[in-house]
């Protein structure tokens, strides 16, 4: 493999292994939040226990999202200096603001959290919890307005002397019709991350809690947990159903190649729910089809005309190829068919078995009751890994899609990677990350069992902020 081989696997590793942690950085936060305002509303013990406990879990999950996002910065110095030249102006501005608004208004109040127990007024101090989740959102939107970009670039100029798109709308960057359907989707991904989250826990810690005790507690946050998985799953369907008729509209070969459509559709296009092709995709043996199914999910018509891969193929050809602009010119213009068409499927099912086990769960424990076969074990440990794994499957495809592109339209690519960096400065870069990420996935694994083993904390009554020693030392919360 070249050096573009190596740095788009070395970015694809990255961001993959990053954006492990991101949707349960927004999630938790949530539900953190809600538990602690619960427990300033009602005084229920079992609420800050929940708080306390889900909070750890919390923090632990933010400290390697944070350790793993920096590399995400580092990369667009190190392997696609050309890309940044070229968008730099765009795509750095969202960044500097999430790092510098979103990222600090985070760990600041983070922060306030951990170390406020007894120092804080109450109210401020549940507060704290929600600013962190603001701040979550509002880092989601900066980096999904940049992402974005590179799918629907709007608010720019190409300056041809300088060979650079350069920013005039930043107000249109923000407003992407991509953004504001992606922002609402991914945010609704997290909650269902998060809400699977404290369902899996809450559920293996119910089935091994007695009869009494800390059951009722654990049950209380199984069923909101589920609650939220299946509604944020709802709202996941929504959002995605508009996403994929502003992804027609933006990016066709998109849609035809989550399809491996290859030969345009003028009504009723079949979707297929499982295929069997050549290794390539370009030739189906077998499928089960739902007819008309694409045709609704690109247009919002089961009578409506999508276009396939080869009509595509050649409309870019005669439009990208003629355009004069040495950074778009491409000979195929179609992504990978196969991991397209996989990655599509795998984001929506497994999304759909996270809302089936959620359902489950509400049944299994309606009215006191406690499921107690030891499969309930299995379902409580894959519930929360499922969504997690549809996050990464839809950051997959959405990537994949996109490409021959870097930005759609403008750059391939191939013309964005560092014209300066060898294939062996990057495979000993990957080497290098390969091994740290797998230490910090050790790191990760091993403290975020120990504390869901440890299970909740004691119910101990907060200290008086009014009347603590303000020379006193600050604690750690746990």
């Amino acid at each position: 493999m070249d050096a573009l081989d190596l740095a788009r696997w070395q970015f694809a590793i990255t961001t993959v292994y990053h954006f492990l942690f991101v949707p349960v950085t927004i999630g938790l936060s949530a539900l953190v939040a809600v538990f602690h305002t619960a427990w300033i509303r009602k005084r229920n013990p079992e609420m800050l226990r929940l708080a306390k406990f889900y909070g750890k879990l919390f923090t632990i999950n933010f400290a390697l999202g944070l350790v793993t996002g920096i590399v995400q910065e580092f990369q667009f110095g190190m392997n696609w200096s050309d890309y940044s030249r070229f968008v730099g102006d765009i795509f750095g501005a969202p960044l500097a603001i999430e790092a510098l608004l979103a990222f600090f208004l985070e760990s600041t109040f983070l922060g306030l959290w951990i170390f406020g127990w007894g120092r804080l007024p109450e109210r401020l101090h549940a507060g704290c919890m929600w600013a962190v989740h603001i701040g979550t959102l509002l880092s989601a939107y900066f980096i999904l307005a940049a992402n974005s970009f590179m799918q629907n670039p709007v608010g720019y100029r190409y300056n041809e002397q300088t060979g650079r798109a350069e920013l005039t709308d930043f107000a249109a960057v923000l407003t992407n019709k991509v953004q504001l359907i992606t922002f609402p989707h991914v945010v609704m991904a997290a909650y269902m991350v998060g809400g699977a989250v404290v369902m899996g826990v809450g559920l293996w810690h119910m089935r091994r809690a007695t009869v009494g005790g800390d059951l009722p507690m654990y049950r209380k946050a199984t069923r909101l947990g589920a609650v939220v998985t299946l509604v944020a799953g709802l709202g996941i369907a929504v959002t995605g159903d508009i996403q994929g008729k502003i992804m027609t509209e933006v990016q066709p070969m998109k849609m035809a190649a989550a399809e491996a459509l290859y030969e345009s559709s003028d009504s009723n296009a079949p979707f297929s729910i499982f295929t069997v092709g050549s290794l390539d995709g370009s030739e189906e043996k077998f499928a089960v089809t739902v007819p008309g199914l694409l045709s609704f999910l690109a247009t919002g018509s089961f009578d409506g005309e999508v276009k396939g891969i080869n009509e595509l193929k050649a409309e870019y050809a005669q439009t990208y190829g003629d355009s004069g602009n040495p950074l778009v010119t491409n000979s195929t213009y179609v992504p990978n068919i196969p991991l397209s068409y996989w990655s599509f499927r795998f984001m929506m099912g497994t999304g759909f078995a996270a809302m089936a086990a959620a359902a489950a769960v509400l049944w299994a424990t309606r009215r006191d009751r406690v499921p107690t076969a030891r499969w309930w074990t299995w379902l409580a440990v894959a519930t929360p890994l499922l969504p997690v794994l549809g996050n990464s499957f839809g950051w997959i495809f959405t990537e994949v899609g996109r490409q021959p592109w870097l930005v759609f339209g403008l750059m391939a690519t191939r013309t964005g990677v560092s014209p300066s960096v060898s294939a062996g400065e990057v495979i000993t870069s990957m080497a290098v990350y390969t091994l740290l990420y797998g230490l910090l996935a050790v790191v990760e694994v091993k403290l975020f069992l120990t504390y869901v083993r440890a299970g909740a904390p004691p119910f101990e009554e907060p200290a008086d902020h009014t009347r603590q020693d303000e020379d006193a030392e600050l604690a750690f919360a746990y």
